[in-house]
């Protein structure tokens, strides 16, 4: 769905979060309408539990789809190991559920479900509420695993080996703040990605559209660029898509490492 005001698209429209039934559902004074931020995590859930029903056959020769599952979770758990050792693997449910649920929330909102009226697709990762969350859920676990395996000693994390003894508390401050900024880096790298990209998706799309509405030489000079520069940035964006659910995923390992390793 395009919303123009003033005769020029309003790109900032598409993160608009809005009651899916027409209607706020106010009750007790909280609003509890089902949005469609809350319909597009459930898309992404369903699409996820999809994609692993097609795994879980067990078939001795693997079919096709099986083997993309499997490929899938072979590739977190390796990331797993590479960064965390061996005890990676304990954490391989949670980081590939966050891993692939970001990546098919990412590519659902570049569908291009706009064509069919009264469809329109909604990527919840750009909504910093959400990526915020994921992003606290990370660092809570880093929390729960570090201070559980290591109690107080926790606190040698911030406190590198080999710090002199009169650097140490300036050392200690500094290293502890960067650990506390990080589940804000991590949730705002994630939003702003896909946020700047769907609006430059939109912006060119109002130069189609303007360029088709003024007439035919207007739209050899400006819509057929802006389209054909569309297709270029939406590939470009399916890349980052993925590349943005697989650093998400990275970072979290390599915050557990901190966690479990001291290092």
């Amino acid at each position: 769905m395009t919303v123009e005001t003033g005769g020029k698209i309003d790109p900032m429209h598409q993160f608009l979060i809005e009651p899916v039934f027409g209607r706020h559902w106010i009750v007790g004074g909280y609003d509890l309408s089902f949005t469609n931020s809350a319909l597009w995590m459930a898309i992404t859930l369903i699409v996820f539990w999809a994609f692993m029903l097609m795994g879980m056959k067990g078939d001795l020769v693997p079919t096709r789809r099986q083997a993309a599952v499997e490929s899938m979770t072979g590739f977190v758990k390796n990331m797993l190991t590479s960064n965390i050792g061996p005890e990676g693997t304990k954490f391989l449910p949670y980081v590939f559920s966050l891993f692939m649920f970001i990546l098919i929330a990412n590519i659902l909102g570049l569908m291009p479900l706009g064509v069919v009226p009264g469809w329109h697709p909604f990527t919840i990762t750009s909504h910093l509420t959400v990526t915020g969350v994921l992003a606290i859920i990370s660092f809570s676990i880093v929390l729960i695993v570090g201070f559980g395996r290591h109690g107080f000693g926790f606190f040698k994390l911030f406190v590198p080996h080999g710090t002199p003894l009169a650097m140490a508390p300036l050392i200690f401050v500094v290293e502890l703040m960067s650990f506390l900024v990080r589940p804000f880096s991590l949730g705002l790298r994630l939003f702003v990605a896909m946020t700047a990209g769907h609006i430059l998706l939109k912006v060119l799309a109002e130069f189609v559209v303007t360029g088709l509405n003024a007439g035919a030489g207007y739209a050899a000079i400006v819509s057929l660029p802006s389209m054909a520069l569309m297709i270029g940035i939406t590939l470009l964006e399916l890349l980052v898509a993925a590349i943005q659910a697989y650093v998400f995923a990275l970072l979290t390992s390599v915050y557990l490492n901190d966690a479990v390793n001291l290092h």
